[in-house]
Order: structure tokens, then C-alpha cells, then sequence
């Protein structure tokens, strides 16, 4: 039987989409989990903490390839390294980190800067803890999925007028595409730093949000706010696209279409 790979977020958006393709591809998989989980689908579950390093030897054990996908607002670099320790004590031969486009080209110099975009931040102190080990390794850096985009854009339209990040842009992409692309890198050899993967089209925020509105027939005013700071600047010059690795196959009007069906067509008034 071959060595099972072990997912960290595996039971996330994205770590789930993941297993899945695991499995399909015949391969056993194990997923670090922070709750006791019984074994389901054939997904085997080791309970384990990234942040105190509890059962994370466990979960390595046998295990020659990691999928990196746990990730939150703070304390990634940490975690990252609790379990790049972890992997070259096992013996890992393939650590395959997530990571997110722009990570290394938003500057985050001022308190506003930390505390609106401090997720670059983080995704990019774990690229440099795997980048640095003692693992062979892979980073994927994605932009910004469908999911994340409506989830700002739905919080956003909680007020009575839609505010947006002005001058920004986004090109959302598909976690279904992402997970296929990580499938396949951690089925194969270690390649340091992939090429970027990103949604086929670039959009300002301003549209994303009014598709939005269409999509569920909701009707706000879309009024475009300037962020001050490095950061925000550097969203405005594009630091967060990837416009020459438009790979994705998925559009934002495709994943409104499935999300919300034929509302997506009604016109904003």
C-alpha cells in the first residue's frame, strides 16, 4: 500500500476539494484535524495542533508528501514552522505549501497596512519557514477565490450603500481549478516556487459587486472609497493579479450563475 499524504486544512473550502481528488487518484488519505474525527469515505483523521505542535509527529508518521492548506490571519509562520520541523524529522520527502499571489509584493509598512491586509504577511512568512527547511518543497500561490470575493462583497451589502475598496482589482479563481493544480504538484516532484494560478479575468471591485447585486436581485448605491497606505497602493498597481498566469477555467459571472441560478441576468435599477 503507498504512504497516505496528509492534508492540513483538510477539512476546509479548498482542503476538501483536495482530499477528494486525492482519493480519486487512488491515493490514501489522512488529514490533520484539530477535533477527533472517526474515519469517513476512507479518510483517515489524526487529531493534532498546529499551534502547539500536539499530534502532529503522529500524523506524519508513514507519510512521505504534506499538503500544506491550514492558514488563518495570524500565526502561519509559526505553524509552518511547528510542522516543517515535524516533516523533516518524519523523513517528508514533499511539502506542498498554499500561498496567495502578491504575498511577497504588498508592502505592509504602517498599523493600517497590518491590520487590512496582514494575511500577505503571514502567507509569506510560511512560504520563507518552508522555502527554508530541510524539505524538499513546492508553493502555489493562488489569487483570490470566487468564495472569498462573495463573502466581501456580501458582508459589504449588510449596509444601505455598497462601499468598495476603490481602484481595486480582483481576478477571482476557482477553488475547483486550484485543487486540481495542487493534485497534481503533490503528485508529482518537488518544483520550489510553481508558477502562479489565477482566474481567466481580471475585474474592478466595483463590478464584482454590482454582478453581485444582480445575481440576487438586491438594489444598493456601489460607492467606491480610497484605502490609504502602501498596501492599498500596491492593490491599485495590480500586486495581488496575475494577469500572464490566467489559467482558470471558471468566470465570477459562471460561479454567480451556479451560486444563485437565473437571478444573475435581473438588471440593477
Amino acid at each position: 500500500m503507498t504512504a497516505p499524504i496528509l492534508v492540513t486544512g483538510g477539512t476546509g473550502t479548498l482542503g476538501r476539494l483536495v482530499v477528494a481528488r486525492l482519493q480519486a487518484a487512488g491515493v490514501a488519505v489522512r488529514v490533520l484535524s484539530r477535533q477527533d474525527r472517526a474515519a469517513t469515505g476512507g479518510v483517515e483523521y489524526v487529531t493534532g495542533q498546529l499551534d502547539t505542535g500536539d499530534g502532529v509527529a503522529d500524523a506524519l508518521s508513514g507519510v512521505d508528501t504534506v499538503v500544506h492548506l491550514a492558514g488563518s490571519r495570524s500565526g502561519d509562520g509559526d505553524r509552518a514552522a511547528t510542522l516543517v520541523r515535524a516533516a523533516a524529522r518524519a523523513g517528508v520527502g514533499h511539502l506542498v505549501n498554499m500561498s496567495v499571489v502578491g504575498a511577497d509584493r504588498v508592502p505592509l509598512a504602517s498599523r493600517t497596512d497590518r491590520a487590512m491586509f496582514g494575511y500577505f504577511a503571514q502567507k509569506h512568512a510560511a512560504e520563507e519557514v518552508v522555502a527554508g527547511s530541510r524539505v524538499p518543497w513546492t508553493t502555489l500561490r493562488a489569487t483570490q477565490f470566487h468564495e472569498f470575493v462573495l463573502i466581501a462583497v456580501q458582508a459589504a451589502a449588510k449596509l444601505p450603500v455598497l462601499p468598495v475598496f476603490g481602484g481595486f482589482r480582483f481576478q477571482p479563481v476557482d477553488a475547483r481549478d486550484v485543487a486540481d493544480r495542487l493534485v497534481e504538484l503533490a503528485l508529482g516532484e518537488p518544483v520550489g516556487l510553481a508558477p502562479d494560478i489565477a482566474g481567466p479575468e481580471i475585474h474592478p471591485m466595483t463590478e464584482l459587486a454590482r454582478d453581485y447585486l444582480r445575481a440576487t436581485g438586491k438594489h444598493r448605491l456601489v460607492l467606491p472609497v480610497h484605502v490609504p497606505g502602501g498596501a492599498a497602493r500596491a492593490y491599485r498597481d495590480g500586486a495581488n493579479l496575475a494577469p500572464d498566469r490566467a489559467v482558470g477555467t471558471r468566470t465570477w459571472a459562471a460561479f454567480l450563475a451556479e451560486r444563485f441560478g437565473a437571478r444573475e441576468l435581473s438588471p440593477v435599477e
